[in-house]
């Protein structure tokens, strides 16, 4: 009986194979037109660091820790400032008393040196790479879909935003009311008077008396909106919002520990927005008007306020 050529050739074949391990899929596919139909063995080079200790992290590695450290300078600033403004008043019952703590304090983050650096230029890096983050994650979401001309660049890029989450909301949210206190509080008594040493708590009660239905609810919404996105903006770094719950435990119980994680960071945020308010608007809010000349010159640093100032 002859045996079959083509059987015997497939059973040396069969024979001839080598059975390989499982290796990962490497990121990088292998470039065919120069025969790499393989992916490389060789081990991947060790990330280098320059002589200030920077590796070669990706962009929104640096963007995050931008974020995360600049609120960190931010938040001394403004639990100083709220101390001197809500708690402080809410202690004292008196507007004269409490303008003699701010006074007092108010030269070491107003000086021409820390001013900058414990209130502008952490606000801005906040505030610039969190645009920048959205902004590379929507031409990397243009990418990994395919856009290669421009006009798909455009068109994706357009439909590509990333997710806006509750906090960045709130954070950008609180930019025009941040700019809008900034600009009754210190562009406008720089740019009328030459400073802002008149101005103190008996200014802003003044504003409250004058025109209460606009000064309260700016305050309220400045309150609320900054309770909530310092509040959550922390939870997250610390690892304490609902997304950060993991472990051990089903379905059930995990649902649970997310739940009772929101219960808590609105609890707390609502504890800080109540605490500022009762200050804010319990204490200052209820100062009333100043009259004679400083009254006057109060008045005319209002009336100095874009579009709103011809109502006041």
């Amino acid at each position: 009986m002859e045996k079959n050529p083509k059987a015997a050739e497939s059973r040396e074949a069969l024979l001839s194979l080598q059975e390989l391990e499982p290796s990962p899929v490497d990121e990088s596919p292998p470039d065919l037109e120069k025969g790499e139909y393989f992916p490389s063995r060789s081990p991947p080079p060790l990330a280098r660091s320059s002589t200030l200790g920077l590796s070669g992290h990706n962009p929104v590695w640096w963007l995050h820790r931008i974020q995360r450290y600049s609120s960190y300078t931010f938040t001394a600033f403004a639990t100083l400032h709220i101390t001197n403004t809500s708690l402080i008043p809410l202690f004292t019952r008196s507007i004269p008393a409490s303008d003699t703590y701010l006074l007092l304090t108010r030269p070491y983050y107003q000086s021409p040196l820390l001013e900058p650096i414990l209130v502008a230029l952490p606000l801005l890096a906040h505030i610039s790479s969190g645009l920048a983050l959205r902004l590379y994650r929507r031409s990397q979401a243009a990418k990994r879909y395919g856009a290669e001309s421009r006009a798909d660049r455009r068109l994706l890029r357009d439909r590509a935003w990333p997710k806006l989450s509750g906090t960045s909301a709130l954070g950008w949210a609180l930019v025009p009311l941040l700019a809008g206190h900034t600009l009754v509080t210190r562009v406008i008594p720089l740019w009328v008077e030459g400073g802002s040493s008149g101005v103190g708590l008996g200014y802003i009660a003044h504003g409250f008396a004058r025109f209460p239905k606009m000064a309260f609810g700016w305050h309220a919404a400045l309150v609320g909106v900054g309770a909530w996105h310092f509040v959550w903006g922390w939870g997250k770094w610390l690892g304490w919002t609902p997304d950060g719950s993991s472990g051990v435990g089903d379905g059930v119980e995990r649902g649970l520990r997310r739940k009772r994680r929101w219960y808590a960071v609105n609890g707390v945020a609502a504890m800080v927005a109540g605490l500022w308010m009762l200050g804010g608007l319990g204490v200052v809010g209820k100062g009333g008007s100043i009259g004679g000349w400083v009254g006057r010159g109060w008045n005319e640093l209002y009336r100095r306020i874009p579009i709103l100032g011809r109502w006041i």
